[in-house]
């Protein structure tokens, strides 16, 4: 039994405690603001998930896809703001691949991607066609590749 020197304390089991409360409406905010959705494209699958988990583990909302087919279904489907694609690719090269999801998705970024030499034909048969495109070097820093991401 409690005495008139104790004091009692009511906890409402309820109702979060004050720095609860501070934290969740914080994370309410951060979870209002949207990610760039970015989709990867890319034939040799090593390269495409590495980069799709470089870019989850940066605060992006990453996917990939493993062929220039499947990347532009994945595109009509979810509308990412960026595609960053290989260039030389089976079937549907990348800048096959850049073309199509420009018709259809005038507005997401497409960086083209390449390690070989031959892709300059390729992009200036897309520049003939009236389609320009930004081109990195492969193999391309991961932190080089952020910085730019956050240019967008």
């Amino acid at each position: 039994m409690y005495g008139p020197w104790q004091k009692i304390r009511l906890v409402d089991p309820v109702s979060p405690r004050p720095n609860a409360f501070r934290k969740q409406k914080q994370d309410e905010g951060k979870s209002k603001r949207k990610k760039t959705t970015v989709l990867v494209v890319d034939d040799e699958r090593l390269i495409a998930d590495t980069m799709t988990e470089i870019l989850k583990r940066s605060g992006f909302h990453a996917l990939c896809a493993y062929d220039g087919l499947s990347g532009l279904e994945m595109a009509l489907e979810i509308t990412p703001d960026v595609v960053l694609t290989d260039v030389v690719m089976p079937n549907m090269n990348g800048v096959q691949l850049a073309i199509a999801i420009r018709k259809a998705l005038p507005s997401v970024e497409i960086i083209l991607l390449s390690g070989q030499a031959i892709i300059n034909d390729l992009v200036e048969r897309g520049r003939n066609q009236g389609y320009s495109f930004e081109l990195l070097a492969k193999p391309i820093h991961p932190e080089k590749l952020l910085r730019r991401l956050h240019e967008i």
